[in-house]
Order: structure tokens, then C-alpha cells, then sequence
């Protein structure tokens, strides 16, 4: 087997070095987890979920540990690891209050001796392809569901974020949830491809879109259920009737928050002319003020990047925003400390298209009535914002911020992409309930065929005769 060492992004020491799995030790996993599903679906829903629950308790009670395992190995700042176990307690809340609810066998119809009936069955075994980021937040998204709604789960850890990765299943075995039930695999890039080449019943990915479209091609060749979340581009639109210095203040903490590496993150924003100068200076005055640092001291703000080949990136991005004719207001630079350290940057004023990445900012002053004309009927494509996500930060005339955000592909205020219902992690089923097999043959079917071709292998539960037993029902997707 070969190893991968994990870094520490502030120091550059390394943490800890690992076995990394194999092709072969990944197929290995997958068998594990198809003969370890099979008991865990039995298990009454109750159980499943009263195992999470214990997994929530052991979160809450763990947690300056497990703040500090992602602290060290992933460079955020220990006060927003802290933040974001935090907002796991409350994810995972949601699905302990919503699950029997969302999960429940529901009576569509009842005429006669028809009855129909919706259940949801698990898809069997899910691959959860993680981010770095938010290594807490964004797998229970996925897993906490999956596992709720009877799946086994073969969960990719970012190889950025491995320890974290590891204290989630030490926890969740800890619960109640089966070793074979929730299995880490580990590894880099060549790991994740051989995790999305998995006769799997479910992928699940985030991360950014050339790695999503490499999975999405994977999945498509086995037509097996994906889901996925990308990275996109997050502009901001200031109007002329905010207060300057207010929406600096949260345009600021949403650019540079956890080093700016969110999922949507403030990357552009887009100022109208007429207060463009006391937003870019309250902005300015706003950032100067954000404590860069030791991730580990409670005051920092900004700790280091989480992968070191990004500097480069956020150099070049800077370079060509000033050949283009930005000036750089403030940072822009490496910091001369070890570590993946880069000070944070604002350009201003530029107008041309460019793709940022996180770290870097640029603001672009605008006129609403050119805004309109820019983005009406596709002309000046130079112009357009292609936006998965973004954010109008304005006044009380609210109106007037809405269509420029909608010709322009803005999203509103805190607009995310498509998140991991638990919806998603189980199958939709119509089953419709005849007590006699003359009604199967009176539609052409023989009583071996109580199932739908396109659900192979899914099995009906056993219901009493005036429901549904295994010689009696037809079945179909919903």
C-alpha cells in the first residue's frame, strides 16, 4: 500500500502519515459494505435513528477536540471550526426531527380492493465524495441521511481533510453504526476516480466542476444516481440606497471568512457609481482590520490556505488584474512566514470579465440604467455575471435591485447550490395492492413479474391480503 502524509497548512509540519487505499482495497470495502447494509435496513427506523442521535451527542461532547483535528490539518481558524460543529448539531437536528415524517409509508388511495401506497426504500450502498472546506458541514449533508434511510455509506474524505474524516467514523462506530455500515476510504485524486468507477446505488460529490463532471461521466456509463454540488462564481450587487459602510462590513466577512475557501464565497462585487467610493473605502477600512494568523489563537480571523499550490494561483490572479489595470488597494501578497499564508487582497474598479478564485477580491463600479442595457437580450456577453449563486445587498426600494439581478443571472441573498435532502438517499416507490393474481393476469402480467423491470431487485414488503404480498402487487416508480 502506498502512504500520504498530512500536512499542517501553518506550519508546514507534517501530522500525520497514512496507509492510502488501492483500487483493489476499495472493491474490497464496497463487498464489506453490500453484506453489512443488508442487517442495518432491517434495523427498525427508531434504532437508525437513535444511533445518530448518540452521534450527535458525542459531537457536542467532543467538540474542542474534533475543532482542533480540522484546525490543524485544514488551516481554519479554531473559532470558525468551532462554528461550523456547531452548525452540524443543527443539521443534524433537522434531520433527527424530520426523518420518521419524511421516511413514513404514506396511503395514496384506497377504492375497493385497491390499494396504493408510497414507501421509501434505501438505495443500498452510497458513495459521499466530501469537500475540505467545511469537512463537517458539508459529508453530514449526505451521510447522516444515507444513513438514517437504511444505506451503508463508503465515505471519501478530502485527502485535505482525512483526520477529520476519520473522527467522524470513530464517532458514528462509537454510536451504534456499524463498521461495515459507514467505511472511510482514503487516498488522493486516483482514490476518489476509483470510488466513482464503483458499482455503487448513489454518488454523491462535492467539490469543483471538473472533478464533478469526471464523476457525473463515471455514473452516467452505469446510469447510477448522482448528485452534485459545484463550485460557481458569487458576485454581489450594492445598489445606490444601502448604507456603505454596512454592506461593506458583510461583504467583507462573506469574501474572507474561512480564508475566503466557502462554498459562496463573495468573489466579485458589482458597486453602483454613485457611493462607490465610501463603499471601496469603508471596504478597505473593513478588511485592514481582519486579524491574519495563528489558526489555533481564538483572535485570528484569516488563517492560512488549505492547499499551498493555490498561492500561485491568487498571484497570477493579482498580476493579471493589474495588467489589465486594477490597483491593488490593499495586500495581494505572500506573507514572508512559513505556512500557506497570503494576505488579503482587494482590487478596484477594473471593467472586464475575469474568473477569480477565492482570496482575491474585485470590485467594479456600475450605473444602473448601462446595468440594464448591458444585460438585456444577451448583448456585451463581456459583461454577463455566469452566477450559480450570488447575493443584492440593498435599501428599502428593493425593487430596484431585483431585475438587474435577474437579468444578469444574480441569485438572491444567500443563494446556495442544490444541498443532499434525504429525500435523495431513497427510492420513491408507488406500490399499487391487488388481492388476486386474476387482476395481474388481466393486465398481462405473469405472478413472477410483481416488479417493474425498471426496479430490479427491489423487494415489496410483505402486507396483509387486503394490501400486498410478494405474488400480488405490481410496483413503479413514482
Amino acid at each position: 500500500m502506498s502512504t500520504f502524509s498530512i500536512e499542517n497548512p501553518a506550519t508546514g509540519a507534517t501530522l500525520r502519515t497514512l496507509e492510502a487505499d488501492s483500487p483493489e482495497s476499495v472493491k474490497t470495502k464496497l463487498a464489506r459494505a453490500r453484506a453489512g447494509q443488508s442487517a442495518w435496513r432491517a434495523r427498525p427506523l427508531r434504532e437508525r435513528i437513535e444511533a445518530i442521535r448518540r452521534f450527535r451527542g458525542a459531537i457536542e461532547r467532543d467538540k474542542e477536540r474534533l475543532a482542533a483535528i480540522t484546525t490543524s490539518e485544514v488551516g481554519k481558524p479554531i473559532a470558525q471550526s468551532r462554528n461550523e460543529l456547531n452548525g452540524l448539531l443543527g443539521r443534524v437536528d433537522f434531520f433527527l426531527a424530520e426523518s420518521e415524517r419524511t421516511l413514513a409509508r404514506e396511503e395514496v388511495m384506497a377504492d375497493g380492493g385497491m390499494v396504493e401506497l408510497i414507501e421509501h426504500e434505501p438505495l443500498g450502498v452510497v458513495a459521499n465524495i466530501s469537500a475540505w472546506n467545511y469537512p463537517y458541514f458539508v459529508g453530514s449533508n449526505v451521510f447522516v441521511p444515507a444513513l438514517i434511510a437504511g444505506n451503508a455509506v463508503l465515505y471519501k474524505p478530502s485527502e485535505h481533510a482525512t483526520l477529520t474524516g476519520l473522527a467522524l467514523a470513530e464517532a458514528l462506530h462509537a454510536s451504534g453504526v456499524p463498521e461495515d455500515v459507514f467505511i472511510p476510504i482514503l487516498g488522493a485524486g486516483a482514490i476518489g476516480a476509483a470510488v466513482s468507477d464503483l458499482p455503487v446505488d448513489g454518488i454523491f460529490f462535492t467539490g469543483s466542476y471538473a472533478t464533478g463532471r469526471k464523476v457525473a461521466e463515471a455514473a452516467g456509463r452505469s446510469m447510477t444516481r448522482v448528485q452534485l454540488e459545484l463550485g460557481g462564481k458569487d458576485p454581489v450587487y450594492i445598489a445606490d440606497d444601502v448604507d456603505p459602510k454596512a454592506a461593506a462590513a458583510g461583504t467583507a466577512d462573506g469574501a474572507f471568512y474561512n480564508a475566503g475557501q466557502s462554498c459562496c464565497a463573495v468573489e466579485r462585487i458589482y458597486v453602483h457609481e454613485a457611493i462607490a467610493d465610501r463603499f471601496i473605502e469603508a471596504f478597505i477600512e473593513e478588511v485592514r482590520g481582519f486579524k491574519v494568523g495563528d489558526p489555533t489563537d481564538d483572535t485570528t480571523y484569516i488563517g492560512p490556505l488549505t492547499r499551498g499550490a493555490q498561492l500561485a494561483v491568487l498571484e497570477a490572479q493579482i498580476a493579471d488584474a493589474k495588467q489589465k489595470g486594477a490597483t491593488v488597494a490593499l495586500g495581494g501578497a505572500r506573507l514572508a512566514r512559513p505556512g500557506h499564508y497570503f494576505a488579503d487582497g482587494a482590487h478596484g474598479r477594473e471593467r472586464h470579465h475575469e474568473r477569480h478564485a477565492r482570496g482575491v477580491l474585485r470590485a467594479d463600479h456600475r450605473h444602473p440604467a448601462r446595468e440594464r442595457r448591458r444585460a438585456g437580450g444577451g448583448r456585451d456577453e463581456r459583461h454577463r455575471i455566469r452566477a450559480h449563486g450570488g447575493r443584492v445587498h440593498e435599501g428599502p426600494r428593493a425593487c430596484r435591485a431585483h431585475p438587474v439581478a435577474r437579468r444578469r443571472r444574480l441569485g438572491l441573498l444567500e443563494l446556495l447550490r442544490s444541498r443532499q435532502p434525504a429525500a435523495a438517499l431513497v427510492r420513491p416507490a408507488t406500490l399499487r395492492a391487488r388481492p388476486h393474481a386474476l387482476a395481474l393476469r388481466h393486465l398481462g402480467l405473469h405472478q413472477a413479474q410483481g416488479l417493474a423491470p425498471a426496479l430490479a431487485g427491489l423487494r415489496p414488503t410483505r402486507m396483509s391480503l387486503h394490501h400486498l404480498t410478494p405474488r400480488s402487487g405490481s410496483l413503479h416508480r413514482s
